[in-house]
């Protein structure tokens, strides 16, 4: 009897430490790409072959904007359908900030966790950032409702931050008609189509309601509390 007690005893407390770890959550992985960038094909696949072989990233594809207008040879420019110029200020505002392993700014490139840049296609580099659990300083709940979501952040009163809402397509293919691609067939993994800033937190417990969420097939988002600036992050997770 004293030994089924002490194997129950064992599950419950393997149990509780899975439950530890919160639904969704994961290592925010930004990649700044363009389908203009020669160098890029590469990093936009390797974000495609980490999304399928780890379930602990959240994985965002931002497209900037200053390839649009490089002309290649005769081959002449592309402007990229999913560039936006909030994409590229981001990046420059990692860049000012002097995360580890940043080289100011470029194509492709990765910041992991809003801490650390590694160019985009050294899977060894980035695997290295990857080391270790998520952030955790604001744990996440997502309830998904009928066109909405209710998001509820909560953590240490001493934490400050922002929360934001990234939309974004799972999967999109490009016939690539000019500049430094030209004849190519680009696949993008993750494109961020849509940043909704949900307002401040600091600390403690907060909801956040999301109306005129609506996704295909096709889309999913993800949530992610960070530092303003932008800073570290301190939370992150998918939505459900």
């Amino acid at each position: 009897m004293k030994q089924a007690v002490s194997i129950l005893s064992f599950i419950l407390l393997a149990l509780a430490a899975a439950a530890g770890a919160r639904a969704g959550e994961g290592h925010v992985v930004e990649l700044f790409t363009s389908q203009g960038c020669s160098s890029c094909p590469p990093a936009d696949r390797l974000l495609g072959k980490l999304i399928e072989s780890r379930d602990d990233i959240i994985a965002l594809e931002l497209h900037v904007d200053y390839w649009d207008d490089l002309v290649h040879g005769l081959a002449g420019s592309w402007p990229d359908p999913f560039s936006d110029n909030a994409h590229t200020r981001r990046q420059r505002r990692y860049a000012s900030l002097g995360l580890e392993g940043s080289n100011g700014v470029y194509t492709p490139q990765v910041v992991v966790d809003g801490r650390a840049a590694a160019v985009g296609s050294r899977r060894e580099a980035i695997e290295r950032l990857l080391e270790g659990p998520p952030p955790r300083a604001a744990g996440l709940s997502l309830e998904r409702g009928a066109g909405s979501m209710n998001v509820t952040v909560s953590g240490d009163s001493a934490a400050t931050g922002t929360v934001s809402l990234y939309r974004f397509d799972l999967r999109n293919v490009t016939r690539i008609g000019a500049g430094e691609n030209k004849g190519k067939t680009l696949t993008n993994h993750h494109v961020v189509t849509e940043v909704r800033h949900l307002g401040g937190w600091e600390g403690g417990t907060r909801e956040y309601p999301v109306d005129n969420l609506y996704l295909n097939e096709d889309e999913s988002c993800a949530v992610v509390v960070q530092r303003p600036g932008p800073g570290a992050v301190l939370g992150a997770a998918a939505c459900p």
